[in-house]
């Protein structure tokens, strides 16, 4: 029998030298073992801890789903620590319920959305977390989510029945994109006893920027439009054939180096009123090479203000600087346009998205192309007057 004080690491030794394992390969397995016992046994294993900083991850998701669980009533929204959103409550007819109440709320600690199905007498028929927003940061409790922007009824799969959806506005605490709100669009099919996500739908609408507004939304489910070609086209061809609108007036040929001769397209794609601004590198054959996406979350092209492709950071390789105003809705649901740029530096085989510069030089409303691209030039230490 052996002793209560052994070690399990000395256990394991002895157990496999008996199994008649060499000492060597022994020795390499028990160091992998204990390498492995360190990591498990750090915090970073955990999942890091909790906002408290004691419970795990898993405690954390516990304690929600318990108090997310018992909530029966319509007072216990706010007693069980979500925050309801009074602005957006609407009473909706529903197949499985009747005539109810719906309650969007945020969770207080996490930020996640949640939507309560009340009836008259204040009982919840129904609730649902299992939202699109919910999944911004992927493995953490708490989430991005600010606000829930807009929010429709509308039937949109042919069953006669009120689907619902939901668009959020969210922002990021940290990472490349700290404190750039950006939207999140979904939709809650509605069936004769509940609400059901399809996630695949979900995620085409935001990977592939159809959540600008309600009609964006309902232009893809119901309708069956999409932007999704814009992404995804193998050609030139293939870009009008879908309904791609190009810019001549700033469609040009250059000589990239590692890239060859390419046609410059730029132009826009309209959906529901909002146009997606891309642009891509065609070759000779019309197959497009490389394409960028420059008007990041604005909601609409407003104007192409100009496209220079120079050689911007000394490498001897031309770059493509891309100067635009864009327009986006603002908190008064009022349009507000703003002006932008875009510097895309060519490597071999590639281009990849400046993240400095605009740091140290802003885009300002009195800027021009001309000054954009020589401010830039000065960053990388050219001469501005050449």
């Amino acid at each position: 029998m052996k002793s209560a004080k052994e070690k399990p690491v000395t256990i394991l030794k002895n157990a496999l030298l008996k199994k008649g394992i060499a000492k060597e390969t022994v020795s390499i397995l028990l160091r992998g073992v204990c390498a492995c016992m360190l990591l498990l046994s750090s915090p970073l294993s955990m999942e890091a801890k909790g906002a408290d900083g004691d419970k795990t991850l898993l405690d954390e998701y516990q304690s929600y789903r318990k108090r997310f669980s018992e909530i029966t009533r319509q007072p216990e929204i706010e007693q069980a620590g979500f925050g309801v959103i009074e602005d957006q409550i609407f009473s909706i007819e529903t197949e499985g319920f009747g005539q109810v109440y719906l309650i969007p709320a945020l969770d207080k600690a996490y930020n996640r959305l949640a939507l309560f199905f009340a009836d008259e007498d204040g009982n919840v028929v129904y609730k649902t977390d299992q939202l699109e927003a919910n999944g911004r940061n992927t493995g953490q409790m708490k989430q991005p989510i600010r606000e829930l922007k807009a929010i429709s009824f509308q039937e949109l799969n042919g069953d006669d029945l009120m689907d619902i959806v939901l668009i959020t506005t969210c922002v990021n605490d940290r990472g490349s994109y700290a404190g750039k709100p950006y939207k999140v669009g979904d939709v809650l099919f509605q069936d004769e006893q509940s609400f059901y996500r399809d996630y695949r739908i979900s995620d085409k609408i935001n990977r592939f920027g159809m959540n600008k507004s309600v009609e964006s939304i309902v232009a893809f489910v119901r309708d069956g439009d999409s932007a999704e070609f814009l992404y995804t086209a193998a050609t030139k061809k293939e870009l009008l054939d879908n309904g791609f609108e190009i810019a001549k007036e700033q469609c040009h040929y250059r000589q990239f180096e590692k890239f060859g001769r390419l046609e410059v397209v730029p132009g826009t794609y309209t959906m529901a009123n909002f146009a997606t601004f891309m642009i891509y590198l065609v070759n000779e054959q019309g197959y497009i090479v490389w394409s960028f996406q420059p008007m990041g979350d604005f909601d609409n092209l407003y104007a192409l203000k100009g496209i220079a492709c120079r050689d911007i950071d000394g490498d001897g390789m031309k770059d493509i600087v891309v100067f635009a105003r864009y327009s986006y809705e603002g908190n008064g649901n009022e349009m507000l346009t703003e002006s932008d740029y875009s510097i895309y530096y060519q490597r071999t085989g590639s281009f990849y998205e400046d993240t400095q510069i605009k740091k140290q030089y802003p885009c300002g409303e009195d800027d021009t192309m001309s000054g954009i691209v020589e401010k830039a030039r000065s960053y990388w230490g050219w001469n501005t007057e050449e």
